[in-house]
């Protein structure tokens, strides 16, 4: 009888982090089983509910996704000044009460002030995130963060279900109820965040010398390289509103697949992160290996292009199977550039201002949600020879990457010998 307990301990202890590591597991899935919850019918509240016009929404995720853009280096900068798990705490308990905040009014420009508001906190997440896995999980960093998406993937599916079984009843309260469960969640890990010590003060691990960072700027804003890297990073972090946005269109538009298949292939690639996320984060655990992995990162983005524009030479059959293959390659660019991003952002940054650097580095995801849907849809609008020459584009952002940062992650000759240390700034 006592085997499964020895077995459930043992797969605990493989967690990173520590208890509050774990913990802040169970609110990372918390947060995405409520935010799923309402995601999928967020346009649909402000239409069905609120009375909104097709015109008038889409100016409102527009403003809310432009004024998104300062949460994350205006997260990084209270981070370095402030408890870490209250600012996590606070920025949980904001996104709470301007959600809540809908449901008293009807008024455009008020519904458009409470969502800009919401915005800030909401891209604050992964910042605050990142910034505590590299705290509290320390050298197994990427690991922990493999963990975690895992996690959101399993809380987004999950959110998602409840939201189509809330929805499938045809009445248009059922937004509100979805609306309230997700302020609900916010209260939920706002309470379970409380919970968690304080993380160690910054440190920086040098591995080995392989993967010792040279020395840095104290200011993200000062440093070229770091600001060249994000730069960088934006233009990779593309397959996101490739597989969200463009994918479902471009079915639509451009080829002979079923409408049904949309779902079906974003299926596909949550089952993909969940499976192979944890697995694949080991090859990316040290600075150097992660700047290896732009390599393989740039062909996957090739030849997921490359099949989206096979996939619409004709035919059922060819457009279903190369929809897939295009799928499957993103999903994994997506995984391995999750990888890469976790370790460089963090390295990259010195101890004592890892905030900063980490807000500016979230500005990177930020403008690409923003600008991302406006990119893919003038590719799906010049044809389907234009996505292999957006694979290119992104096969060039990797390149200057991997070469940007090249002095950043090679060792200096003396320090060839060092040994393995935790190099605390306490």
């Amino acid at each position: 009888m006592s085997r499964p307990s020895s077995w459930h301990r043992t797969a605990l202890d493989r967690i990173p982090g520590g208890r509050d590591g774990r913990r802040m597991l169970v609110v990372s899935i918390i947060d995405k089983t409520g935010t799923g919850l309402w995601a999928s019918c967020t346009a649909l509240y402000f239409t069905y509910v609120s009375g909104l016009s097709l015109a008038q929404v889409g100016l409102l995720m527009t403003v809310s996704g432009g004024v998104g853009v300062a949460g994350a280096p205006l997260a990084g900068v209270l981070a370095d000044r402030f408890p870490l798990v209250r600012v996590i705490a606070a920025a949980q308990l904001m996104r709470g009460a301007t959600l809540l905040a809908l449901l008293t009014t009807d008024h455009f420009l008020l519904l458009t002030l409470y969502s800009a508001l919401g915005a800030l906190p909401d891209r604050a997440g992964s910042v605050l995130i990142k910034l505590y896995a590299a705290r509290q999980a320390g050298a197994e960093r990427v690991r922990y963060q493999a963990i975690q998406r895992t996690t959101v993937n399993i809380g987004w599916s999950i959110g998602g279900v409840g939201a189509a079984a809330a929805l499938a009843t045809g009445s248009t309260q059922a937004y509100t109820y979805l609306l309230v469960g997700n302020v609900l969640s916010y209260l939920a890990i706002a309470a379970l965040t409380l919970r968690c010590a304080e993380p160690p003060a910054p440190s920086r691990v040098a591995a080995t010398a392989d993967d010792a960072p040279r020395p840095k700027p104290g200011s993200p804003w000062r440093d070229r390289t770091f600001l060249g890297y994000t730069a960088t990073d934006a233009a990779l972090y593309l397959d996101d509103t490739i597989l969200q946005v463009a994918i479902p269109l471009w079915i639509v538009h451009a080829t002979d697949a079923p409408v049904g298949l949309a779902p079906l292939l974003l299926v596909l690639n949550t089952v993909l992160v969940v499976l192979f996320q944890v697995p694949l984060a080991r090859f990316g655990a040290t600075t150097r290996a992660a700047r290896r992995l732009l390599v393989p990162l740039t062909g996957l983005f090739v030849l997921g292009t490359a099949a989206l524009a096979v996939s619409a030479a004709g035919g059922r059959t060819l457009a279903i199977t190369a929809l897939a293959v295009a799928v499957v390659a993103l999903t994994f660019a997506e995984i391995i550039h999750a990888t890469s991003s976790w370790e460089l952002s963090v390295a990259l940054a010195p101890a004592d201002a890892q905030g900063a650097y980490l807000g500016v580095h979230g500005l990177a995801q930020s403008t690409q949600r923003f600008a991302g849907p406006l990119l893919v849809t003038g590719v799906m609008t010049a044809g389907p020879l234009a996505w292999p020459v957006l694979g290119l584009a992104l096969v060039a952002a990797g390149a200057a990457q991997h070469r940007l940062i090249r002095d950043r992650v090679t060792p200096a000759p003396s320090s060839l010998s060092v040994a393995k240390v935790t190099v605390s700034e306490h």
